[in-house]
């Protein structure tokens, strides 16, 4: 998304946005500190998923108030997640899920791409609001868990539309909805999870780019006013929505709304589930 996005933007501004990749497991937090404590000029931006940001701030200690670190510039993207099941599990819906959930507590096992996850988040988001007990497995990345899942060694999955998708067109295996508010554009036949018997249920995937705080408005808006016009261009639309993503148009104020809200839902549930992360 930062290759995509930010090139395009140094070509129309004739400026080179040179890319620094600094991973450090979930959360990101060597990028994340790193821009929050960079000096306030526009020279210095991150580029993060909305997993990294809350991770970042429910999961690793970290040396600043997320809520204020930072100056949101613009939400590139949402893309929503799939709750896929192995091929042996007798569902083919949520309600059916729910149902065999409520009659078997704690036997159904569910994998995520690491504890603190957005799939490990999104499970918990689910068994608090359907009233289920389905246990959480993590494993070092999405990709194992697939194999397992595909193997029949563990039940179901909530994983982003561009791992599951080819495995569902292979016929490995099932899906049962999607996490977001609507359907998604890239599996319209597929219901939401909301629609399915958990009203309100909403796990989605997010990458944006945002500045450190202090970063003069006018820098702000500026970047936003461009990354708009980037992300309306039908080539971008097109890239996004072959990775099963729809583009966000928004404004700073109302991308750091959307945080805060992200990062208050969140801890909510940490808190009310009693969650160890």
């Amino acid at each position: 998304m930062a290759r995509l996005v930010m090139t395009k933007l140094g070509d129309r501004w004739r400026r080179a946005f040179v890319m620094e990749n600094r991973a450090s497991g979930i959360g990101g937090v060597v990028a994340i500190d790193l821009v929050a404590n960079a000096i306030p000029d526009g020279y210095t931006l991150l580029v993060s998923s909305g997993a990294s940001i809350t991770n970042a701030a429910l999961v690793s200690k970290v040396s600043f108030d997320m809520r204020k670190a930072f100056a949101p510039i613009s939400q590139f993207n949402f893309q929503p997640y799939i709750f896929a099941a192995a091929l042996s599990l007798p569902v083919s819906s949520i309600r059916e899920l729910i149902t065999y959930a409520k009659a078997k507590p704690g036997v159904l096992n569910s994998a995520s791409s690491g504890t603190g996850s957005t799939s490990h988040l999104g499970l918990e988001l689910f068994n608090s609001m359907a009233g289920v007990r389905i246990v959480h497995i993590p494993y070092k990345g999405i990709g194992p868990g697939i194999i397992d899942l595909i193997g029949g060694r563990i039940e179901l999955l909530i994983g982003t539309t561009i791992s599951v998708i080819p495995h569902l067109k292979s016929g490995k295996l099932k899906a049962l909805a999607v996490t977001s508010l609507k359907r998604s554009q890239a599996v319209p036949e597929l219901p939401t999870v909301s629609e399915s018997g958990v009203p309100g249920f909403e796990l989605t995937g997010w990458y944006g780019v945002l500045a450190p705080a202090g970063t003069p408005p006018a820098i702000v808006r500026a970047l936003n006013r461009e990354i708009t016009q980037i992300l309306n261009s039908p080539d971008v639309r097109q890239n996004l929505l072959d990775d099963g993503a729809d583009v966000v148009l928004e404004s700073p104020e109302q991308f750091k709304e959307a945080i805060i809200k992200e990062l208050d839902k969140w801890q909510k549930l940490i808190k009310e589930s009693n969650l160890k992360l």
